[in-house]
């Protein structure tokens, strides 16, 4: 199993942006510290529900100052980037930090974002498996052209070129990470091949689902997904991987590579866990996420923001050690899901939130063995 913390950037009532953002940085070092396997950041944009509005930027600063966790995006939303853009930044990131970057993308959802970067309404509805297709050819090729009805430009060269072998000699050196300085020659011979950085995508949908599996990426399942929202979702995925055409070897090897959303708080009695998310996520969910905006007026509904928290504490990691890897334990037997992004600054304090990283570290992941 394999236990990333996910990290919104969240704007809690009462607090500035750049604190927020302070948090976020701390919290990635702090993951790092306690033995976690990734970190995890979201963008959004004009609302405080996260006030980081492009991951990769960010993930860019924690690579620099980490030396061992993997940093991904949950997500980097297509439907407001160019797909090459996005591409570039990713094959950049990949090959700087020795492949420890995982990008993660979604389409968002109908958001004022839209009409502000000028994807509009046409992106988000049905672009993005033209946008993901864009993105995935320029991660994996040498020269690519596109001639859609969203993209059309002639075939330019990959510059940098991701499928390249990572490389973690003269450049890891130079970037001051601790790494043997290996000749080039043998380095080359020695090192594997590989496609680009590690690509999920984010499914809420049938069609989200259906879209990963028939271009053979894993899932990013989200927090508001119970274990058997999980199973019904996973059943769907290998139904539209069969029916492309996919083996069943790859099928198990991809599998193992979906990552579920959750929220872990750990203290000493599940009560008190439960009750510093309860004082603070309400109000936060409704400063958050109040804020969106639609992008053509459609009317929105959005859940009880108390109703919403406990019911984050119900399905996820919110008790005692114990309790927290007995319900990791059950939703990995449950469903076979093996990676976890666990928001873990559901409390608004940063020092809670280091605190609680430490012992999600130190006392929930070695009884996940």
């Amino acid at each position: 199993m394999r236990v990333g913390a996910f990290l919104l950037s969240a704007q809690f009532p009462g607090q500035g942006h750049g604190e927020a953002l302070e948090r976020t940085v701390s919290a990635a070092l702090a993951a790092e510290r306690a033995g976690l396997d990734a970190v995890w950041l979201a963008e959004h944009h004009f609302v405080p529900y996260g006030v980081c509005p492009d991951a990769a930027t960010l993930a860019a600063l924690l690579l620099g100052r980490t030396r061992r966790i993997g940093v991904g995006t949950a997500v980097s939303v297509l439907s407001t980037r160019h797909p090459v853009a996005l591409g570039e930044q990713a094959a950049l990131l990949h090959l700087t930090s020795g492949g420890r970057f995982t990008l993660g993308v979604g389409r968002g959802g109908p958001w004022i974002d839209l009409a502000v970067f000028g994807g509009g309404l046409e992106a988000y509805e049905r672009g993005f498996p033209e946008r993901l297709d864009l993105l995935l050819r320029w991660l994996r090729g040498a020269r690519v052209g596109a001639a859609g009805p969203q993209f059309a430009f002639p075939e330019v060269a990959v510059v940098p070129r991701a499928a390249e072998p990572a490389r973690r000699g003269e450049l890891a050196n130079w970037l001051g990470l601790e790494a043997p300085v290996i000749p080039r020659q043998r380095q080359d011979e020695a090192a594997p091949a590989r496609s680009g950085p590690p690509v999920v995508v984010a499914c809420t949908s049938p069609g989200g689902v259906r879209t990963a599996a028939e271009r053979g990426l894993p899932m990013l399942l989200g927090m508001h997904s119970g274990d058997e929202d999980k199973r019904e979702m996973l059943a769907a995925y290998r139904a539209a991987w069969r029916a492309a055409g996919r083996g069943e070897e790859q099928l198990a090897r991809v599998e193992r590579e979906h990552v579920a959303a959750g929220v872990a708080q750990v203290d000493d009695r599940a009560g008190a866990a439960r009750a510093s998310l309860l004082r603070a996520m309400p109000d936060f969910f409704a400063h958050g996420l109040g804020a969106h905006r639609t992008v053509d007026g459609r009317e929105r509904t959005m859940r009880d923001p108390r109703a919403y928290t406990e019911l984050l504490c119900d399905l996820h990691a919110v008790g005692t050690p114990r309790q927290c890897a007995d319900r990791l334990l059950a939703t990995a037997e449950r469903t076979g899901v093996r990676r976890f992004a666990l928001l873990a600054e559901g409390s608004g304090d940063t020092a809670a939130t280091l605190h609680n990283l430490a012992r999600l570290g130190a006392e929930v992941l070695p009884q996940l063995a």
